[in-house]
C-alpha cells in the first residue's frame, strides 16, 4: 500500500495521533458525510486527534481503497483505473535529425526504450506546447540563461506537458541524460515539478532562469490561487537556494508563466 489514505490508516492502526479534517476529505462521500458513525475521535493537540474505527466493515473498504492496484485493469476493476500509471507512456521530442516541423515520438514500455534518434548528452524539457513548438526560440531563451551556446545538434528538445514529465517511466528516461534543462512556469507548480526531477536525476536538472530578472517584470502577472500558494512558492525558491526568484515572487505577489518568454526572444 502507497497511499495518502493509508498513511492514515497506519497511523489509526498504530493509535498515533492524526488531523482528523485532512483524513476526513480522503473518504468516499458516503463514509465522509456520516463519519460520526463510524469513527470515535478523541482531540489530543490542535489539529491532532486520536482515532479509532468502531465499524470493521468501513475499515475493510478503507483498507481497499488505499491499496495501490498492481495494472490498469485491477484499478478499473476498482472503479478508477488512473490509481494506477499507464504502463506505456510516450514523449514528444525535437531533434536534429527531423526533416519538418512535426516531433519525433519516444515510447516506453516495461523498462524498455523505443526511439528513431540517438539521444544528445542534454536534454530541454518544455513545460507548455506553444513553448516546446517553438523548440528554437526555447533553444535561444535557454542559452541566455546558461551563457553558452545551444542548438539541436547537442540538445534535445522534449515536451514536458505538466506533471506526465514525473512519471516513472518519463524520469527513468531522463536519467539517461548527462543534463536536464527544465523550462517550467515560475511558479509554485513549476518549482514542485523541478524538484521532483532534481530528487530522480539530482545535480543533473537545471531550472533555466534569466541571469537578470528585469526585462520580465511585467511578466509577472498570474495571480497566484490563493495566499498560501504564494507564500510556499517564495519558501520553496528559497530552499532551492533561487534567490533572485524567491524576491521577484515576493516583489510582485505574482507569478509568471512561460508564455511570456516567448515575447522576449
Amino acid at each position: 500500500m502507497s497511499s495518502a489514505l493509508e498513511k492514515y490508516l497506519a497511523a489509526i492502526r498504530e493509535g498515533r495521533p492524526i488531523n482528523f479534517e485532512a483524513f476526513r476529505k480522503l473518504l468516499p462521500a458516503s463514509i465522509a458525510g456520516r463519519w460520526s458513525r463510524h469513527f470515535d475521535v478523541e482531540r489530543v493537540s490542535q489539529q491532532r486527534w486520536r482515532v479509532r474505527m468502531v465499524d470493521t466493515s468501513v475499515a475493510a473498504e478503507l483498507e481497499q481503497l488505499a491499496r495501490v492496484p498492481g495494472t490498469r485493469r485491477e484499478a478499473a476493476l476498482q472503479g478508477d483505473s488512473h490509481r494506477r500509471e499507464t504502463a506505456t507512456a510516450f514523449v514528444l521530442v525535437y531533434h536534429e535529425a527531423l526533416i519538418d516541423p512535426r516531433p519525433d515520438v519516444v515510447c516506453l514500455n516495461a523498462g524498455r526504450c523505443h526511439l528513431g534518434f540517438a539521444p544528445k548528452a542534454t536534454a530541454l524539457v518544455v513545460e507548455n506546447e506553444d513553448n516546446f513548438a517553438q523548440a528554437r526560440q526555447m533553444l535561444a531563451f535557454a542559452a541566455s540563461c546558461l551563457g553558452e551556446p545551444l542548438a539541436l545538434d547537442c540538445c534535445d528538445v522534449v515536451l514536458g506537458g505538466g506533471n506526465r514529465v514525473l512519471r516513472a517511466p518519463v524520469m527513468d528516461w531522463l536519467a539517461g541524460y548527462d543534463r536536464v534543462l527544465c523550462a517550467f512556469d515560475y511558479d509554485l507548480g513549476g518549482l514542485k515539478m523541478f524538484q521532483a526531477l532534481r530528487e530522480r536525476l539530482g545535480d543533473r536538472a537545471h531550472f533555466l532562469q534569466p541571469p537578470d530578472w528585469t526585462p520580465y517584470h511585467a511578466g509577472f502577472c498570474k495571480t497566484p490561487g490563493s495566499p498560501q500558494r504564494l507564500i510556499e512558492a517564495i519558501e520553496r525558491a528559497g530552499a532551492l537556494g533561487f534567490t533572485d526568484l524567491a524576491e521577484r515572487f515576493r516583489e510582485t505577489r505574482q507569478f509568471m508563466e512561460q508564455e511570456i518568454i516567448l515575447d522576449e526572444h
